[in-house]
């Protein structure tokens, strides 16, 4: 299962990241993403007016500070989110997702429902993708569970790549089809994680399993049931944004008062930054740039991707080099920290309460391999680069 891991890992990367050829594919998803941007600021211009991107009544004091994150980023995720519904109804994303599913299955000796649940959770996410194989989460082994669960630790979902791109666009060219790339690489590397810690011989074989289940009675359906799902992650990112950051400024306070290193308050991106600067190390960053992109590395776990990807766009030009950056664009890829991971499990013991013990179980070494699989697919972009 390494071999054949790693194997599946390199050619991916090697086809992705080196052939000219498949970066023209990601030419369309950058120009319709740049298309979805300009509709989106329409409707949060008419909504919002000038909070959501309309002409300013008023002389703009500071450069970017009319720019509300709530107002203008975030509204990409309830769009992103109708659009999929309507492109799973279509059939068009269960084709995509069914044919990744069965690449994964051949080249990975991965079950029927494990495979079909990895891909989904490629484009979907890992809330999502369980409900596709939902009749077969309670047969499930122990072992094909855990891969679900660490697929979708290491991936991110299709309704935050558009808004992820949007932020990291200003300083990484190109950065959605990096974004895409970076998920992609990442899950023959959770499964390989996933069998090395829970190794499993048995497997749920069925050709039911990539029979897509109806979840819409029609495109209006999809688009009401996606624009809803999306107001809830709207809602989520808000609420986890907002709370986590305070949280933090409060630790930080606290650590401030009590400890004082080389005239500087302490703070939790200190700690993080020297406890992670040898993975960024092994990642391919200089070790004069270590320190920085250990803190981006441990605020990722501890708070989320998002918040990072923000920071990070926002640091100076000398902070991280742009190799640096598009290295750490590959490392922050994923749901692997303690607000995604709490969002996974709710949505699983939702669909399976009976395997509640065991779910959470797998909890703490879901969130360590998520991000090793990150990790993974960081290094190897770091070689192709």
């Amino acid at each position: 299962i390494v071999i054949a891991g790693l194997s599946v890992q390199i050619i991916f990367a090697v086809i992705l990241l080196k052939f000219p050829v498949s970066q023209t594919i990601f030419v369309p998803i950058n120009q319709g993403i740049e298309a979805l941007q300009r509709a989106v600021d329409s409707g949060t211009s008419l909504v919002f007016g000038y909070l959501g991107g309309a002409p300013l009544p008023f002389e703009e004091s500071f450069p970017g500070a009319a720019f509300v994150f709530a107002f203008r980023a975030l509204p990409l995720v309830i769009v992103s989110s109708a659009v999929a519904a309507v492109l799973y109804y279509w059939r068009v994303l269960p084709w995509v997702v069914r044919g990744f599913g069965w690449l994964l299955g051949k080249a990975l000796r991965l079950g029927g429902a494990a495979s079909f649940a990895t891909a989904a959770n490629v484009f979907l996410g890992s809330v999502e993708a369980p409900l596709l194989i939902r009749p077969y989460l309670e047969r499930l082994t122990r072992g094909d569970l855990f891969v679900l669960m660490v697929a979708g630790m290491s991936t991110i979902a299709g309704t935050v790549y558009v808004l992820y791109a949007t932020i990291l666009q200003p300083i990484i060219p190109d950065v959605a089809s990096h974004l895409l790339t970076a998920s992609l690489i990442s899950a023959p590397a959770a499964v390989m994680l996933a069998r090395l810690i829970i190794p499993e011989n048995t497997q749920l074989e069925s050709a039911e399993v990539f029979r897509v289940p109806r979840l819409y009675e029609g495109t209006m359906d999809a688009l009401t049931q996606g624009t809803i799902a999306g107001l809830r992650l709207f809602a989520y990112i808000i609420g986890m944004v907002l709370v986590l950051v305070a949280l933090v400024e409060l630790v930080n306070i606290i650590l401030g008062s009590m400890f004082d290193i080389g005239g500087q308050p302490l703070t939790m991106q200190m700690i993080l930054g020297w406890i992670l600067a040898p993975v960024a190390w092994l990642l391919g960053i200089p070790w004069s740039e270590c320190f920085t992109a250990g803190q981006l590395l441990g605020a990722k776990v501890v708070l989320n991707e998002l918040i990072t990807y923000i920071e990070m766009a926002s640091m100076s030009p000398e902070s991280l080099s742009q190799e640096s950056r598009l290295i750490l664009t590959y490392a922050m890829c994923g749901f692997a920290n303690f607000g995604g991971l709490g969002v996974m499990l709710a949505g699983l013991l939702s669909l399976v309460p009976e395997r509640r013990i065991e779910i959470m179980g797998l909890a703490m070494k879901t969130l360590v391999a998520g991000n090793l699989a990150a990790y993974m697919t960081a290094a190897m972009a770091s070689l192709m680069a």
